[in-house]
């Protein structure tokens, strides 16, 4: 009995001794868990593609007299990784129309906003004098758009991924390319002898 004791409160501690902890921490700290596209990335990336587009003179002499209005699409994932493009296209988007030189249209809730104007306008609960028409939204100047892809190198316990997002601004008129850039990053993990 004595030793069936002792086993099991050894068993309590080494169980004790494996449970989990979590903590907030920074949302703009690095991170560098692993070598696969991270919330630093996201972030970087985000953040020097509207750094360049608003240094950029064309982008300056589109925006000088007016707001233009652009259509991001969704930023293309060419890498291997699984990796929320969403959400680069989002911190993208955001960046930009809190700078105060672009507004959106938001295709991906064009289909929403028909069945609502379709409700108002033919639903007999609606007061038709407060009914939103049909054909009064605007259509974009201008379409984002761009892609992200790696390349992954492995030999031994070394791991080297390098990122590279590419970015253009299209008239939608002319089809003109007004502005194209690309960001880098090279992530690289080396595994100690143990594995750990």
């Amino acid at each position: 009995m004595k030793k069936s004791a002792i086993a099991l409160l050894g068993l309590a501690v080494l169980l004790g001794g494996c449970s989990n902890k979590v903590s907030y921490g920074d949302a703009q700290e690095v991170e560098t868990t692993t070598a696969d596209f991270g919330s630093t990335d996201l972030q970087t990336i985000a953040g020097e593609m509207v750094d360049s587009m608003l240094a950029s003179g064309a982008v300056t002499y589109i925006t000088r007299d007016q707001r233009p209005i652009v259509f991001v699409e969704r930023i293309k994932n060419k890498t291997a990784e699984h990796i929320d493009t969403e959400s680069i296209t989002d911190s993208i988007s955001t960046k930009m129309l809190n700078s105060g030189k672009f507004r959106f249209v938001d295709m991906d809730r064009v289909e929403s906003v028909r069945e609502q104007l379709d409700f108002q306008n033919n639903d007999e609960l609606v007061d038709q004098s407060s009914a939103i028409q049909f054909g009064k939204m605007v259509g974009a100047q201008y379409m984002l758009y761009g892609n992200l892809s790696s390349i992954v190198k492995e030999a031994g316990r070394d791991k080297d991924v390098y990122y590279k997002m590419t970015m253009r601004l299209m008239d939608l008129e002319t089809g003109l390319i007004e502005w194209a850039d690309e960001t880098e990053i090279r992530k690289q993990r080396s595994k100690s002898f143990l594995g750990l």
